[in-house]
């Protein structure tokens, strides 16, 4: 994977690059995608590209309601594309694999998926059952999604599982991945354990591009750089105030920020890239923690543990 790295070039698109610019006359005609928080933000913006250059999207939200809306906003602003809105509460485990039933039922190959949702943590320690809440929203459900909907990536021509972790994956609890405490009851920091959640997604694209040798299937993460959406607003005062602050000369616009998930979601050089790091549609190297193989082993080992009763 190193090698991979190193092989793929500095293209053409960088930081200012938007979604529409990386996605330039590429045909999604007969593609179809399926992107998690499609409702607002980066997600949002990654539809309107995706089906405005032929592709289907499955449109994922917090609720059905959420979802059509995003999608009907899409429509009416004049984008010919054609989207399917589902509803899928992230945290709600068995909820997940409803959403995944329904996309079985399709019986269609997926050529893209992207695991684009994630939320920040409040101060105060949250869990879903046993599991701090950004550990479960952001990395086990979409840990559940990938593994139950595999096959039809897969059987795509040459699918791609596109994971949009960040550079907050540099920011972890000691070890990267605090197993002996999952649950954040012998200390809990919300950004530490957001980061810890950033770096479980980009192990997960690590392992899963491991076990994807041989295929046609690729699995990638990506940092899409700090964008001004939804997911800060449970960031406390002394954090969101000076985000907004800065927000005009720092944080990229949704265009910009959706255009390394895009590139990396569609673009023909990287048909055979599997396990890299993106960031402002560049591979770059992930932190010593992103890059190791054990660990990343062993996060998918004890994932598996945790979803088991929803892995079927």
């Amino acid at each position: 994977m190193t090698e991979q790295t190193s092989a793929l070039h500095q293209g053409a698109f960088g930081r200012r690059s938007t979604a529409n610019d990386v996605t330039a006359g590429i045909d999604l005609a007969g593609k179809n995608i399926l992107i998690t928080g499609c409702t607002s933000g980066i997600g949002f913006e990654a539809m309107k590209t995706l089906a405005g250059r032929g592709g289907h999207v499955i449109g994922v939200g917090r609720s059905q309601e959420k979802a059509e809306a995003a999608c009907r906003s899409i429509s009416e602003a004049g984008v010919n594309g054609t989207m399917t809105a589902m509803g899928c509460e992230l945290e709600n485990f068995a909820a997940v694999v409803e959403l995944t039933d329904k996309v079985r039922a399709m019986k269609t190959p997926i050529d893209i998926l992207i695991c684009n949702a994630g939320i920040i943590g409040r101060s105060n320690l949250e869990r879903v059952g046993e599991i701090e809440k950004q550990f479960a929203v952001n990395h086990l459900s979409h840990f559940i999604l990938i593994n139950r909907l595999l096959d039809q990536v897969k059987a795509a021509p040459q699918g791609r599982v596109v994971i949009v972790a960040s550079e907050a994956h540099r920011s972890t609890p000691p070890g990267g991945i605090a197993f002996d405490n999952l649950t954040g009851e012998n200390g809990y920091s919300a950004l530490s354990f957001y980061g810890q959640s950033k770096l479980a997604n980009l192990l997960t694209a690590r392992e899963l591009a491991r076990r994807l040798e041989g295929t046609q299937s690729t699995a990638n993460a990506l940092h899409p750089g700090v964008v001004a959406t939804n997911i800060f607003h449970n960031l406390p005062t002394f954090l969101s105030a000076p985000l907004k602050l800065l927000g005009r000369t720092f944080m990229k616009s949704s265009a910009a920020g959706a255009a390394t998930t895009c590139y990396v979601a569609t673009h023909p050089a990287l048909e055979k890239a599997s396990g890299v790091y993106f960031s402002d549609c560049n591979p770059i190297a992930p932190s010593a923690h992103g890059a190791d193989d054990s660990l990343a082993k062993k996060l998918w080992d004890v994932s598996e543990g945790l979803t088991q009763d929803y892995l079927v």
